[in-house]
């Protein structure tokens, strides 16, 4: 079983920055594609950023040029650094695992709010 937890989220005002840390329990983690994702209420989960154990890195349009997604194998951690920050990116965000047999594990969020 992986346990993911998610923390760095609060309350800032828009044009402000955030970093979001998730810090995994499975040594496998640097083996692994870590994803950020993020669910604002009433709407579905979506991806905002990708990083593979090689480095290649995926973001969703609405977050390139203001969002850094990176980790740290020797911490199994995967960070989001996250600037320019607008009220559209309030939401609840999670990370997501993925093992050799595609199964997924997610964290328990932590929350961003923007304010305008």
């Amino acid at each position: 079983q992986v346990q993911l937890m998610e923390s760095g989220g609060g309350l800032v005002q828009a044009g402000g920055s955030l970093r979001l840390s998730c810090a995994a329990s499975t040594s496998t983690f640097r083996f692994r594609t870590m994803g950020w994702y993020r669910q604002a209420p009433g709407k579905q989960r979506v991806l905002v950023a990708t990083i593979s154990r090689t480095g290649d890195i995926v973001y969703t349009d609405s977050v390139k040029g203001r969002f850094t997604i990176s980790r740290d194998n020797a911490k199994n951690t995967v960070y989001l650094q996250m600037t320019s920050l607008k009220p559209e990116d309030t939401a609840l965000y999670y990370c997501k695992y993925t093992n050799w047999v595609n199964e997924d594990y997610w964290g328990q969020g932590t929350q961003v709010t923007v304010s305008s």
